[in-house]
Order: structure tokens, then sequence, then C-alpha cells
């Protein structure tokens, strides 16, 4: 396999004069805090746009100034620590949730690792620096901004923000194992942990046309990692007030809100680098522009491509309702971990086929067959399944399911069925109840007509 690994050349980075280092910082920086400022206005305005409303229009141009004003406002609250707390803890959570979403931005591609542009007379590279081990350090910051929810509802000495902080705890865990399997197939197939190596392995075709399906798992456990609808499960305000931030205001709110918008913008820079070609520009572009991978142009396809997943975030969130808790468990352990690590030893036999010189009528071969035997077996066992549910208890036999037996309303468990709803008669079947006892003359029918003419 040695022989299709990538070439890993990452010298030219780590050369850079320290000047030039804190440029490249403050760009990431700066980068990030602009994009979260345009989305929130950006999501607003889209949503307003789906439910037929105006949406922000005070603030600047078009509204395009509110989230400043909001950041403004937020700053100048009063700033509460709640008496109950872990104080230490309770004013650092927001600073864990929110100091490693910045950080993964470090080793995101924007541009060729050649010496392509010039700063202040500076050949230098377009990012900030790279790793053989980039997404290892990609998803272990992730793991630890997550801590910053978990401390936050536990520090805050209230049952709801607990309540908030553990469902975040396992939905990190649920989602995390999907996610880590995904990212190992673009691993065996690009042969490279290094973000600017998977970007150029992708010079003939983007990742998305030869992994879908790790892309389409990366898609759904990046929302449920940035806690967004449908998966907003830990700051669930139906169900659990504001969640894990429910105690907290002021600026230490903000910074909450802040992390869950970066790394949005984390999460859409990592899929556009994994599996949207990074920098490289579309199709139809680069088959008659050579000039488009060069220079400064490909800053602007990556940031196309990040505002697009950035609206398929805002597309979900105008789209779908909130799922419940088994509903969110059983995707993750059910459907996604399977699906993911079947698809990875799938991806690996591929790949150690084509290491074994196969042509591709046998990759082809052996892939069709796996993938059939597999939906076969599958099929198999949910008739067995089904099969064993049915002949359990006759329908005749079932317990009737009351949802409000504890006092509050609870949804059904696999198997339970809720009782029907008896439905309301048609208005012509129903009589008019009024003041006084029943009146034929005011009912509109023809026998209080008649008896109105007589």
């Amino acid at each position: 396999m040695s022989t299709y690994l990538a070439a890993e050349d990452l010298s030219m980075f780590g050369r850079d004069p320290w000047w030039l280092v804190v440029v490249k910082a403050v760009f990431c920086f700066a980068f990030l805090m602009v994009t979260v400022l345009f989305s929130i206005v950006w999501e607003r305005k889209v949503v307003a746009w789906m439910q037929l409303r105006i949406g922000p229009n005070r603030h600047g141009p078009w509204g395009m100034l509110q989230s400043l004003a909001d950041g403004v406002k937020l700053m100048l609250k009063e700033d509460i620590i709640v008496k109950r707390a872990d104080k230490v803890v309770y004013v650092l959570a927001p600073i864990v949730a929110a100091i490693p979403a910045f950080m993964a931005i470090a080793v995101i591609p924007f541009g060729p690792a050649g010496n392509e542009i010039s700063i202040f007379g500076h050949r230098t590279t377009m990012q900030l620096t790279d790793l053989p081990i980039a997404m290892l350090y990609i998803l272990a910051v992730a793991s630890v901004g997550i801590y910053g929810i978990v401390l936050a509802g536990w520090s805050s000495g209230s049952t709801y923000p607990l309540l908030g902080g553990l469902r975040s705890c396992a939905q990190m865990i649920s989602y995390e194992i999907a996610m880590g399997a995904a990212f190992a197939s673009v691993f065996l197939y690009s042969g490279s942990m290094s973000t600017s190596t998977i970007v150029e392995q992708q010079h003939d075709r983007w990742y998305i046309l030869l992994l879908p399906v790790s892309f389409i798992l990366y898609i759904v456990t990046m929302v449920g990692e940035t806690n967004r609808a449908p998966f907003d499960m830990p700051e669930s305000e139906g169900d659990l007030v504001g969640g894990f931030n429910t105690e907290y205001s002021s600026i230490k709110f903000a910074m909450f809100m802040l992390a869950e918008y970066v790394n949005m913008v984390t999460v859409s820079a990592v899929s556009t680098t994994l599996f949207l070609g990074g920098w490289r520009a579309p199709w139809p572009i680069s088959s008659f522009w050579e000039g488009a991978n060069h220079g400064w142009w490909p800053l602007l396809w990556f940031v196309i491509k990040v505002q697009l997943l950035l609206f398929f975030f805002i597309w979900l969130r105008g789209t779908l309702p909130r799922v419940r808790y088994d509903q969110l468990m059983k995707l993750g352990w059910k459907v996604l971990i399977p699906v993911s690590v079947t698809w990875l030893m799938l991806v690996a036999t591929v790949r150690a086929l084509r290491n074994e010189n196969y042509d591709f009528a046998d990759i082809a071969l052996y892939v069709g067959g796996g993938v059939l035997a597999l939906l076969l077996i599958s099929f198999v066992a949910d008739m067995f399944r089904e099969k064993a549910r049915t002949g359990e208890q006759p329908p005749s036999q079932q317990q009737a399911f009351d949802p409000m037996a504890g006092g509050f309303p609870v949804p059904p468990l696999p198997g339970q069925e809720l009782p029907s709803v008896p439905r309301r008669r048609p208005r012509r079947e129903r009589e008019l109840i009024v003041s006084g006892g029943s009146d034929t003359v005011s009912d509109g029918s023809t026998d209080g007509k008649e008896a109105s003419d007589g």
C-alpha cells in the first residue's frame, strides 16, 4: 500500500517569519468573526424569507449590521453569576467552549500549498500551518469544545442546564464515532491525514463523487456536533427552557452563541476540504480557465463553498422540526454507526484490491457482491424481526398506552401505539349551543326556517 500513499511534502510550512505567522493568525480570526457576523444576519434573513416575514431591516443597510448591534447589546447587559454555581467552572465554561472553536481553522488550506501569494513582498502559502495528522488535530479540538457545554450545564447549579449538559455529552459520544469513521474513509482513499495533501489528491475528482456515503455521514454528524436544528437537543427551549446556557447572561452567553456559529463555519470548512475539493475551482470553470486555481482566486472558491454549506444549515433550521431525543440516539447508534463502519470496511477492501493491481471489473464485482449480500442480510433480519414482533402479542391483547399516566405527556415507546383520537363531527351534524337553550331559528336548518315562516 505504500506505493499508493500520497507523498506528504510539508517542508514549505514552518518557514514563515514571526510577523507573517501573526498576520495569518489574525486573518484566520478575522475570517471567522466576519463570517459569523454575516451568517447570523443571513440566517435571520433567509428564515424570514421562508416564513414570509421581513426580518432584520433597521441596523445598517438592509439590516446587515444587526448581528453587530446584538453583540454590543449583549456586552452591555448586566453580567450575573448564579449564587449556587461553581464560580470557577461557571466562568471558564464559555471560554472552554469558544477557544477550541477558533483553533481548528489553523490547519485548513485556503489555497495551494506552494508559494502562490505574496504578502508584503514575502512569498508564502495560503495556510497557517499543516500537520501530518492535521485531521486528528481537528477531531481532538472539536472534542474539547464540547466540554465547555457539559461543564456549563454542571456548574450552573440548576436542573435544566444539567440536563442540557448531559444531553450534549451523550450526543457528542454518539455522533463523533460516525464522524471519525467518515474521516477514516477519506484517510484510506487519500493515503494521508494532512489537509493540504487531501486537497491535492482531489485534482481529478472530488471525494464527494468517490466517497458519497462518507459525505452524507459527515453532513449528518456535523449538524449533530454543532447542536443545530433538528439536533439541537442540548438547548431545547421547549423542555429545557434554554438548556445548558439558561443561567448565563451578557458576554458569557454571547460566547456560547459565538462558539456555535464558529463551529458551523469550521465544520463547513472541513467538509469543503475533505469532500468538495477545498480551494479548487468547480468543474466548469477549471476546465477552461487554467489560472482559476492560482493566485488569490482559490480563496474565492473556498468562501463560496463554505457559504453554500452554511446556507444548508439555515435551510435545515427553517425546514425540519426538532426530533425527539430517542430518535436522535436511534439515528446515531442504530443507523449512522453501523453504516459508517460497513462503508469503512468497503472502502478498505477497494483500496486493498487496487494495491494488489486488480482491474476495475474485479473491484466492481467484489464491491457489488458485498453490497448485495449486505442488503440481503438486512432484508432477512428485518423480516424475522418484524415477524417476531408481531408474534409476541396479538393486537387485541396489547395494553392501551396512556401518554398522560405519569401526569405529563410522554411519547410512546417502540411497539406502543397512541389511542385513536376521536374525530370532531361535521358542522352540519352538530347542534348550535347558545345561552338560553337551543334555538332552531338560528340553526340555519330547513325546519327552523319553516317554523319562522309559520
